[in-house]
């Protein structure tokens, strides 16, 4: 039923009926058209510098997590209205809803399947765990935004961990079951889980691609930024007022993140990135050091290339 790895950091999906299964995965599979940063497999080929599994097991794990990641993409983009995923239309554009939604839970319980291929008694319940906390996290994250309701930042540092720092941790965790190191890792992949996401909230709204500028900002999304201008400029109450409108106006969009630098939060989101660039590589030398990791966050710091004129370098 599994086939080898299609290599490029594209899963291996378990198929059934060939023929019919193709034809429920063409929204996974659209979404595969653009490969992404593929994070998290990278994380667990970046651990296993540390827990030396073997590549069997590794193969497994990354395929498993780099799953999960894809179809919880495919239901973002539904939940947040997006047009766009990674520059080419979103999958649920082209397939409806209903397919979009089914091709994702459908490889959801493909990946959980998966798992029992590992071979131990708790890689189950751990992968369910952390399936749990990645919709906890996505639930609250929907809930703040259709009830205009700006979360604490303590609030949207727990979501994030669970939502975006699930799958990191479920990689590592489900790597040192079969691991002799069991060293406690779940600071550190807190910190790379809030590293991440507050990396790409940044990167949202000072990157201009005509396409997809400010998206946030047209999803309503309470992000780092926004938060931080809510909850510490509360005397700026544009920010809420556009953040409502749920605004594709471009110019509107340029007018927020210039209100978001003078009001001082696109300055404190950088210097909050600083300091959990700092964090990472501190808590990676206590674990005694990791190149391939540390390569992992000289590639992060590219949200530095943001250019005074909104514009992207790359």
């Amino acid at each position: 039923m599994e086939g080898p790895e299609k290599g490029n950091g594209v899963p291996c999906i378990t198929v059934g009926d060939g023929e019919q299964d193709e034809n429920i995965l063409q929204p996974f599979t659209h979404i595969l058209q653009v490969p992404g940063k593929q994070f998290a497999p990278k994380l667990c080929h970046a651990f296993n510098y540390w827990l030396k599994v073997p590549a069997d097991k590794l193969n497994l794990v990354r395929d498993i997590v780099e799953m999960l990641r894809t179809a919880t993409l495919l239901i973002d983009d539904i939940q947040d209205n997006s047009v766009l995923r990674r520059g080419i239309s979103a999958a649920h554009t082209i397939y409806g809803v209903p397919r979009t939604f089914n091709a994702a839970n459908y490889v959801h319980f493909l990946g959980l399947y998966r798992v029992q291929s590992l071979n131990h008694p708790k890689a189950i319940a751990l992968c369910t765990e952390h399936i749990l906390d990645m919709y906890h996290g996505q639930g609250m994250e929907i809930y703040w935004r259709d009830n205009y309701t700006c979360p604490s930042m303590a609030e949207y540092q727990e979501a994030v961990k669970r939502k975006t720092g699930a799958l990191f941790s479920l990689g590592i965790q489900l790597m040192q079951l079969f691991s002799e190191n069991k060293a406690d890792f779940t600071k550190l992949s807190g910190i790379l889980g809030l590293y991440y996401q507050i990396s790409n909230d940044y990167r949202n709204l000072c990157w201009q691609e005509d396409k997809c500028y400010c998206e946030d900002l047209t999803e309503g999304k309470f992000s780092f930024p926004i938060i931080h201008a809510i909850t510490c400029h509360p005397d700026v109450r544009q920010v809420i007022c556009i953040l409502r409108q749920r605004t594709h106006d471009v110019e509107l969009k340029k007018y927020c993140v210039t209100l978001l630098e003078k009001s001082g939060s696109l300055s404190y989101t950088r210097h909050t990135l600083e300091e959990l660039d700092a964090e990472a590589r501190a808590e990676v030398a206590k674990h005694g050091g990791n190149p391939v990791l540390e390569d992992i966050l000289d590639k992060m710091l590219e949200w530095k290339r943001c250019t005074d004129e909104n514009k992207p370098v790359l």
